[in-house]
């Protein structure tokens, strides 16, 4: 079925956590004071998203497992700094209990939620960008997505670096720009770059400008590992010695860092709803955890005309 207007696809767990560290805990709390500073935050992100981008049709994809077990496997190093002492992702103590509020809403709204046991909130935008039927917006901060971008199907992502409101709409022509290589390259890039966040070590004295460079000339990491075992390949003697010594983790890294596109996920019905699914039950939502203004914003703009 074509469409003309977008799904937006959002990277729940990348908006609740921007929206934590954004908004105060004293400015968002409940009458009995707990913090509901990151659900306050998300509503908000979502309203201004479905007032600015006109979709017609939104997921919210969800961390079923953010760390796992294949991609460590892989690379031990994966996110091992943010595992918590008793195991798990280090979160704060006031974000956790603001999650289960969170998709309580949606579900009252009638807006899907989904995750994929063994696999990240990535792999279901991943998985949703492949399979939902164009155009699609992928909403998130996170700079690993930027390899879903694909302007023939098309995908762009909508890059929230700066917040919302200076979102950075990107297609691939703005990904090359930004990086240098385009956005199928991407995920051969951050190897080799590394990315101290997820825990990639990436490949000692390559920075950006010599990954896209790298890229460039030899088309992307096959390319570049063929031709170190090329004597006329025309690298630099100290590049090829760095190159050389990171084989073992160039033949994993690409395989952390890529992004899955065959999660199996549950038949969903995207379509945004006009009215609240259950709007007694959102009332009461909205009443207890005093979010009267933000689920008033929503369901004002989910009624609005978005044609």
């Amino acid at each position: 079925m074509a469409h003309r207007q977008p799904i937006l696809l959002i990277d729940s767990p990348s908006l609740y956590f921007r929206a934590y560290f954004g908004i105060p805990e004293s400015a968002a709390k409940t009458g009995d004071g707990q913090p509901v500073n990151a659900v306050r935050g998300f509503l908000d992100m979502l309203a201004q998203l479905v007032r600015t981008r006109r979709p017609d049709r939104m997921i919210c994809a969800l961390d079923h497992d953010w760390r796992p077990a294949w991609r460590v496997e892989l690379l031990p190093s994966y996110k091992a700094h943010r595992v918590a002492p008793e195991g798990g992702e280090v979160v704060p103590d006031t974000l956790s209990p603001q999650v289960p509020m969170i998709l309580e809403v949606l579900d009252a709204l009638g807006i899907p939620a989904v995750g994929a046991d063994g696999y990240e909130a990535d792999d279901v935008l991943g998985t949703l960008s492949v399979t939902q039927p164009g155009p699609v917006e992928v909403v998130s901060g996170d700079r690993d997505l930027f390899q879903l971008v694909d302007d023939a199907h098309p995908v762009r992502l909508l890059y929230v670096g700066r917040g919302v409101a200076k979102l950075d709409d990107c297609d691939d022509a703005a990904v090359r720009t930004r990086y240098g290589v385009p956005a199928d390259r991407y995920a051969d890039f951050a190897a080799l770059r590394g990315d101290p966040s997820d825990g990639l070590p990436g490949v000692a004295g390559v920075g950006e400008k010599t990954a896209a460079r790298l890229i460039d000339r030899y088309g992307g990491l096959d390319g570049i590992l063929a031709a170190l075992d090329d004597p006329r390949s025309g690298f630099a003697p100290g590049l090829r010695a760095k190159l050389d010594a990171a084989r073992d983790y160039l033949a994993v890294a690409p395989k952390v860092v890529r992004v899955a596109t065959d999660v199996p996920l549950p038949e969903l019905d995207p379509t945004l709803p006009a009215s609240p699914a259950d709007p007694d039950r959102l009332l009461e939502l909205a009443q207890r955890w005093n979010l009267a203004g933000s689920c008033r914003r929503l369901v004002d703009v989910l009624a609005g005309d978005r044609s």
